[in-house]
């Protein structure tokens, strides 16, 4: 609880946030309804319409558990034009120090790397206004970029981007990110070691309470009943590709009780979507996000999910849905590189399956065997998962220990 009156003010800029279901929004969302209840005056500026769907509209102005909440129009257009993302970005950055360098008794601004350019605006306002920046590092750019081929690392954009980053970081007055690898490249980028903080982002277990088959209407409403269920739910991207496992579902259509469920949005779906229409397989369903107040349904709904990492994304994104699966005591099939974050609490763990990009017959071969897999061994590893979320990475202890550093050193 700050000391001096009046009530200091946190500015957070995220251009999603609730209800939005992306995740970078309910995690802002986590933090800036601890701030408020810590006693600060906590103002969220975010995009009036939803991130991966534009038709939804929110309120310009609410006050949601104590935050005061302010929606900008025209910073939203949806995800599939990347030019229209980078004009929604800029007009959302334009606004935000418009609204910012005039909030009063401003003491820190939080902001994240999504979207990506939004530090920009953090840093104006926190250098007009005088106060400290908190920067989350969600992902990572131009490094994303580079690995995903649009653009060469001796790329003059890549030189001034590494240079905005390394003013980003040198001003920042506290660093998150949010894995080991994801640290080891940011300081690459400069050394920031001694405000650098590694901790990973947090399960919403309110939301993901485990539901058995027999008591789940999503299961029935599906026809999920006598069904082994591999999930992929959230953000389809082109950075988490999901070809290995499609291959590997056409070729596993003679497993009769076998279904392979992906559920979410995103520029990744399409790969999805274009499977099921090009071979109208018995055994791959596609469907979009699910409501919050329906997450626990549906992800209890599989037996095993699925979590993917890009071959090059190691340390440039973080494998997020590997903890709502643990929340939710299930196995993982990892798909992806080893060593990574997901791999290392993989092997660790004795948390599931791991099978690499492009193989497709280790994944045939892994899959089988989690399908024979005994139903009490398979609750056993998610009863060990489980109990990682509930003993140390649990929503409670990791947001006040990351509201912790929001408030060291914000100045009256």
């Amino acid at each position: 609880m700050p000391s001096d009156s009046p009530t200091k003010t946190i500015l957070i800029l995220s251009q999603v946030y609730v209800p939005d279901p992306a995740s970078v929004g309910q995690h802002m969302a986590d933090v800036a309804t601890e701030m408020a209840r810590r006693g600060y005056r906590v103002v969220v500026l975010a995009a009036n319409r939803g991130y991966n769907d534009p038709s939804m509209k929110y309120p310009p102005s609410e006050v949601l558990d104590g935050v005061e909440v302010r929606r900008i129009p025209l910073s939203s257009f949806g995800k599939r034009s990347i030019p229209m993302r980078l004009l929604a970005s800029a007009s959302f950055l334009i606004q935000c120090v418009l609204r910012g360098v005039v909030t009063r008794r401003l003491a820190c601004v939080l902001v994240s790397t999504s979207p990506p350019m939004c530090s920009a605006a953090a840093l104006i306002i926190a250098a007009i206004r005088g106060a400290r920046v908190k920067y989350w590092v969600m992902d990572l750019n131009p490094d994303q970029m580079i690995a995903m081929g649009w653009i060469k690392a001796s790329s003059p954009i890549v030189k001034l981007f590494d240079w905005f980053n390394r003013m980003v970081l040198r001003r920042a007055s506290d660093i998150i990110t949010l894995d080991r690898f994801m640290a080891e490249r940011v300081l690459r980028k400069l050394d920031v070691s001694e405000k650098l903080h590694v901790m990973p982002p947090w399960p919403h277990e309110d939301h993901l309470e485990p539901v058995r088959h027999e008591d789940n209407p999503f299961r029935k409403e599906h026809n999920l009943q006598d069904k082994f269920v591999i999930m992929y739910s959230g953000n389809h991207s082109v950075c988490t590709p999901l070809r290995t496992v499609l291959d590997a579902a056409l070729k596993l259509q003679d497993e009769a009780s076998l279904v392979f469920m992906f559920i979410g949005d995103g520029t990744g779906k399409k790969e999805v979507d274009d499977t099921i229409e090009q071979y109208r397989p018995n055994n791959i369903r596609s469907l979009p996000y699910q409501p919050l107040s329906r997450i626990k349904y549906s992800l209890s709904a599989a037996e095993v999910h699925l979590v993917v990492v890009g071959d090059t994304e190691v340390g440039i994104r973080h494998p997020c849905k590997i903890y709502g699966a643990m929340a939710l005591a299930r196995p993982i099939l990892l798909l992806g590189p080893d060593p990574c974050h997901a791999s290392d609490l993989l092997h660790e763990s004795r948390l599931g399956w791991h099978i690499q990009h492009g193989d497709v017959d280790g994944a045939i071969k892994a899959i089988r065997q989690i399908v024979q897999t005994d139903r009490k061994q398979l609750a056993k590893i998610g009863d060990r998962a489980r109990r990682i979320v509930t003993d140390q990475l649990n929503q409670k202890t990791l947001c006040a220990k990351f509201c912790n550093i929001v408030e060291r050193e914000i100045q009256p």
